[in-house]
């Protein structure tokens, strides 16, 4: 094959010699417009997976890399004048200029052509000129080539939030350092790394606001490093920053970062195929450092397909194919983990009220690529530091006394008002449509009485309804008659007398999405017979052209609906719930006044959001006012509707915001089933970050649900304070003792007999299961209670 190489950076570089060394008959020409063995930029970073990766691919390669790497181990982060330290994350750091002059060595060796200080133009016409069968565009993030044929591409570029700045320093780090300074303009962040002998990378980043309101986008270059050299004077132990753009004048070095994602990397001109490779295909922030990662990976990636289809009669457009295809998938990962470090860079100040130890935590596990475990298989003695650190704060902030152990961070207590938890893990709401006339009966006493006795800290009943015509369902409990709380008053007994969970009661009302049929005969079909008129915010249809038409609700409505909701509230105290929360979720009544979607009203209740938000608050401090000042109220939103021109997560701090104000202790965070036009992006955890936003800006308790189904997820969570509870469904469903199986899989077998008697979980249990032993051999053998104990005692 001809092969050319527009842009001769990491990525056009290592494609040729691994194409090169898998058939020297190949003709390769690399052309890039810079000097030969020079090039801008500090030092690049690559973990020891990434060793791995190279080594495999050309081993000579691997080994001159290898040679010149500054290799560490250690992260540090500085906030607030403390240093939190971390071990076992294996880095390398190496100059990119030295990565580059071996690449280009590399090159010559195997006889790959070097043509430099040439500015391609047109792509098709150096195609013609060298006679390419295949053009690879490794030109960089603002590729020419990704431009001109943008229709083929169909790239998303999006510019971010920070400006950061890339200098360098004589001065030699021994960890990877993180240090942030809080400023009266805001929070200014640095990373900083060693690459060779005597030099380190020293990035400075701040957001865009930050940035102007300190002035810095009208000082020069020089002042500008004036600015940071004055700001990380701790840092840097008197030495300078260096920068190595002189050409840039005044505030052109402060730059921000492109994200991009291209749907296509393959386009094909006049039969020659154009392949995106490297930074014009992707980004990724360089917060986790997996911009040339990528780039090389993309090189190997590619070299293994054509050798892969080398000798089959489609071997180019096959080789392409399976590229994409692979590629597509990898960096979707990556891109994914860097932006959610990204957006923690970004939003230093939602975080900056922790005390560090768990700031450091929240930043070493801000991509969700590291989890509690991995943090542990990493630095296992900084782990259970922490975990005794955290597990001190939680009894205190609990008011439990805590033994001096690490302990889960999913198992610390927590307290809510009087209503103390003895662990993070909640049962979430879950409906079962086993209910008869809205009466819970066996299937409600076994289903959450298993689950509470399966180790959980709270268990939710499913949503129960305030009124007949509230019900989802034909099958759905209620809250409206004495039946009712007399067969919840039951279950809410064995709760209390089989195990130390709370209970907790949801309320609400279906609203558009009543009168369906069990989702195992049709998820959202209206009965076939029966159905009861519907109410919503605005006239709707939940399922067009198949739901009932709901109507817009009235005053009278509203008042009725809100004395329904006031009436179940004191039926749930007299049956003893612990906990209520109200249900303003999912596209039910309560939700369609809140969503812009579903909330076309005119009158006090629509328009801007807090009016949207008027009706659910008025029904929340009925309910407030009603309910047991000792015990808790959360409140169930729709974090994000995942609609264009629905509820953002944005609003949803905006709603938390204003339901804390009305009296709220806590926000469950879920988001979705407003509209049949959602498009979600799922995977573990994806819910999470709702909560975190919640928590971290709003200020009040949140929970955390959604593909949380490991212990592993919990202890993440909770450790770096992105929510205070963990609310696992589907999980439970499958096994009721998820808690207690989760903690024996982890490992955990704490010195729970030294934990006060009224928080050993399960202590009390136990101990009634012993005292019914007693009595029943008792009642076999004719001795009393107390002479079959002594006996038992005796052995």
């Amino acid at each position: 094959m001809n092969i050319v190489c527009i842009g001769g950076g990491p990525a056009g570089l290592y494609f040729s010699l691994l194409m090169k060394k898998q058939n020297p008959g190949h003709r390769i020409t690399v052309i890039e417009r810079n000097r030969p063995y020079d090039t801008f930029g500090w030092g690049v970073v690559f973990s020891d997976q990434t060793l791995g990766n190279l080594a495999n691919a050309d081993e000579p390669t691997a080994r001159a890399i290898l040679q010149a790497f500054n290799h560490w181990d250690d992260i540090e982060i500085h906030f607030k004048g403390e240093t939190v330290r971390s071990g076992g994350h294996g880095f390398c750091g190496i100059g990119r200029k030295r990565l580059l002059n071996i690449l280009q060595a590399r090159c010559e060796e195997l006889g790959v052509q070097l043509v430099f200080e040439t500015e391609v133009q047109d792509d098709q016409a150096i195609a013609r000129q060298y006679g390419a069968d295949l053009v690879i565009a490794s030109d960089g993030l603002n590729s020419r080539i990704r431009t001109r044929y943008a229709a083929s591409y169909q790239p998303e570029i999006e510019q971010r939030h920070c400006r950061f700045v890339w200098l360098g320093t004589r001065k030699k780090f021994e960890a990877f350092t993180f240090a942030f300074r809080q400023t009266p303009h805001g929070w200014f962040q640095a990373h900083i790394y060693q690459y060779d002998g005597d030099t380190s990378t020293f990035i400075v980043e701040t957001p865009e606001h930050v940035w102007r309101a300190a002035g810095l986008d009208s000082m020069s270059q020089v002042e500008g490093i004036a600015f940071c050299e004055a700001l990380f004077a701790g840092e840097l132990d008197g030495h300078s920053l260096l920068s190595n753009s002189p050409h840039l004048r005044g505030s052109a070095q402060w730059i921000t970062f492109p994200r991009i994602v291209c749907r296509q990397w393959v386009h094909v001109q006049d039969g020659v195929p154009v392949v995106l490779m490297g930074d014009a295909a992707h980004t990724a922030h360089y917060s986790i450092g997996s911009g040339t990662k990528l780039a090389l990976e993309d090189a190997i990636e590619l070299a293994r397909c054509f050798g892969q289809h080398a000798d089959s009669a489609a071997g180019t457009d096959a080789a392409l194919a399976a590229y994409q295809q692979l590629r597509a998938v990898e960096v979707l990962k990556i891109q994914s983990a860097a932006r959610n470090s990204m957006e923690w860079f970004e939003n230093v100040e939602r975080y900056s009220a922790m005390e560090a130890p768990q700031f450091a935590y929240s930043m070493l596990t801000r991509s969700q690529r590291i989890s509690h475990e991995n943090l542990r298989l990493r630095d296992p003695a900084y782990v259970a530091g922490y975990e005794r650190w955290l597990a001190r704060r939680a009894g205190e902030q609990a008011g439990v006394a805590m033994p001096d152990e690490a302990l889960p961070p999913m198992l610390t207590p927590f307290r809510l008002r009087g209503v103390l938890l003895k662990n993070r893990i909640a049962v979430s709401p879950m409906a079962q449509y086993s209910a008869v006339d809205g009466v819970a009966g066996d299937y409600h006493l076994m289903h959450l009485g298993a689950r509470a006795m399966g180790g959980a800290g709270l268990v939710f009943a499913e949503m129960t309804c305030v009124s007949a015509d509230a019900r989802i369902t034909p099958a759905c409990p209620g809250m409206y008659s004495e039946a009712h709380t007399q067969a919840w008053r039951r279950i809410v007994d064995f709760v209390h007398a089989g195990s130390d969970a709370k209970i907790a009661l949801q309320l609400g009302h279906a609203g558009p999405k009543g009168s369906t049929r069990p989702m195992w005969d049709g998820i959202d079909l209206p009965l076939k017979e029966g159905n009861w008129p519907l109410l919503a915010a605005s006239s709707q249809q939940y399922l067009a052209g198949v739901s009932q038409v709901a109507r817009a609700a009235t005053e009278s409505d509203l008042a009725r609906i809100e004395q329904d909701f006031v009436r179940a509230t004191l039926a749930a105290a007299v049956a003893g719930f612990d906990w209520l929360e109200l249900h303003c979720a999912h596209g039910y009544l309560l939700s369609s006044f809140i969503s812009p979607l579903t909330n076309r009203r005119t009158d006090d209740y629509g328009g801007s959001l807090e009016n949207r938000c008027r009706y659910p608050l008025r029904v929340f401090r009925a309910m407030r006012a009603a309910w047991p000042q000792d015990k808790p109220m959360s409140v169930r939103i729709s974090a994000h509707d995942w609609v264009e021109g629905g509820i953002t997560p944005d609003d949803a701090v905006v709603i938390a915001r204003l339901f804390k104000q009305a009296g709220a202790d806590l926000i469950d965070c879920s988001s979705g089933q407003v509209s049949k036009l959602e498009q979600p992006v799922y995977g573990r955890m994806f819910q999470a970050p709702f909560a975190d936003r919640v928590r971290n800006e709003a200020g009040i308790a949140s929970m955390a649900v959604g593909s949380i189904f490991e212990a592993d997820h919990a202890n993440s969570i909770i450790a770096a304070g992105r929510a205070d509870l963990c609310a696992v469904g589907r999980p439970h469903l499958a096994n009721p003792a998820w808690t207690l199986t989760e903690t024996a899989r982890i490992g955990y077998s704490g010195a729970a007999s030294s934990w006060p008697k009224q928080y050993r979980p399960g202590q009390q249990q136990l101990e009634r299961n012993l005292q019914r032993e007693r009595q029943l051999a008792a009642a076999n053998t004719g001795l009393t209670p107390q002479q079959v104990a002594a006996r038992l005692l005796e052995g």
